[in-house]
């Protein structure tokens, strides 16, 4: 009797949260047609940027509608991070919802709201412009953006094989008990990674299809990075350092140009803009587990952010006249990552038992699977598909 009550409160949960989900992106999806169709009319500057504000607002509180981490993390990355940023630089006529005037509104809606970048094709810049955008220039090494390689989506098999690791973890979790615990910390590490990163690439996937745009991986193996600049400018979430340039790198470059000069300038601004992630991080992580923060995934990135600095600095110190052999540099760098990640990452991330809910609603996942096999006249027993 228990068992079944447990089970009927857990269905009602997840009623309640399709719903909250729902009435979430239908707000979603108004408050961005009025960005759209009243904010465009309105000259770039700091009018538009009030009338834009409310719905920075709005975005920042609508993810705590939420709790599921499929669900509630995904859409809090999305609204409260990428949406405001990209709508942050449209108040200011600069970001990707900026970069054509005849955007349409289908398209407008998907890059505000949706970890994308279009690709850009360097053919198409001014000749006459002998400055590349830094975006596009594989020479820039002293700043967190990435760097464009010039890498097609994957196959179908690389996510389908990381699919299949996921559901593997998933099993492995069951016998957790028997498994030392920092084994099981570095399997929540690739388990993250891999879930990431399929969501993302059919995210990517659907919008490719729908609007036909070219769009840039999200990813690039960050477990073969070579050093941090490696994996923070080209390997890891290009597309939260692409939005973190021109928001916060770039305005500290330009204040600091003024304080302390061209050579150190981009020092303070690499900082600015780990601090600023690290507590973009604390955000979404208070979105999953409503706790007070520790600020131990703050000074993950402003770790990282310093290591980078001193990193960067060497490189311009040795001039290319010495460098580690890739597969020392490699070796540290992983490391140095995940031991970090082991550190001031994950502890948080356990406490907000991210690791039991994304388990949980994997479950439900698979539970909802078979269902709908059964449905579809699915014998397990028989193997084999009944037509009905």
């Amino acid at each position: 009797m228990k068992e079944e009550m447990r089970i009927l409160e857990v269905e009602r949960m997840e009623g309640d949260e399709i719903k909250n989900f729902i009435m979430v992106w239908l707000s979603v999806f108004t408050s961005l047609i009025y960005c759209y169709s009243i904010t465009r009319k309105i000259p770039k500057g700091k009018f538009r940027f009030l009338t834009i504000f409310p719905i920075i607002c709005l975005f920042t509180f609508l993810p705590l509608n939420l709790s599921t981490i499929h669900l509630g993390a995904t859409t809090a990355f999305f609204i409260a991070w990428l949406a405001n940023f990209k709508l942050l630089l449209f108040s200011f006529g600069q970001g990707p919802l900026s970069s054509d005037q005849s955007i349409t509104f289908a398209r407008f809606i998907s890059i505000a709201c949706l970890p994308i970048m279009i690709r850009e094709d360097p053919s198409h810049l001014n000749p006459q412009n002998k400055e590349t955008p830094s975006h596009l220039n594989p020479q820039n090494k002293e700043t967190p953006s990435p760097q464009i390689n010039q890498i097609g989506p994957k196959s179908p098999l690389n996510y389908a094989i990381k699919g299949l690791l996921v559901a593997l973890l998933i099993h492995v979790y069951e016998y957790s008990q028997y498994i030392h615990p920092k084994i099981i910390l570095l399997l929540y590490c690739f388990h993250a990674y891999f879930s990431l990163e399929i969501i993302l690439a059919i995210i990517a996937a659907l919008t490719r299809s729908l609007l036909g745009l070219e769009l840039e991986p999200q990813f690039d193996e960050p477990y073969l990075s070579t050093s941090l600049q490696d994996f923070w400018g080209k390997r890891w979430n290009l597309m939260v350092s692409s939005i973190l340039r021109p928001t916060v790198y770039v305005p500290i470059r330009s204040v600091s140009k003024r304080m302390l000069g061209r050579r150190w300038a981009p020092l303070p601004a690499l900082l600015g803009t780990f601090i600023v992630s690290g507590l973009m991080h604390e955000l979404i992580f208070y979105y999953l587990g409503r706790q007070e923060t520790t600020w131990e995934v703050t000074w993950f990135f402003v770790l990282h952010g310093i290591c980078l600095a001193v990193e960067i600095e060497g490189k311009k110190w040795l001039n290319g006249k010495w460098r580690l052999p890739r597969l020392v540099s490699g070796s540290l760098t992983f490391v140095f990552v995940v031991g970090t990640t082991f550190w001031l990452f994950l502890p948080q991330f356990m406490r907000c038992g991210a690791e039991v809910k994304a388990i949980r609603e994997f479950a439900a996942m698979a539970e909802f699977a078979k269902d709908i096999a059964r449905d579809l006249g699915f014998d397990q027993s028989k193997s084999e598909v009944t037509v009905l």
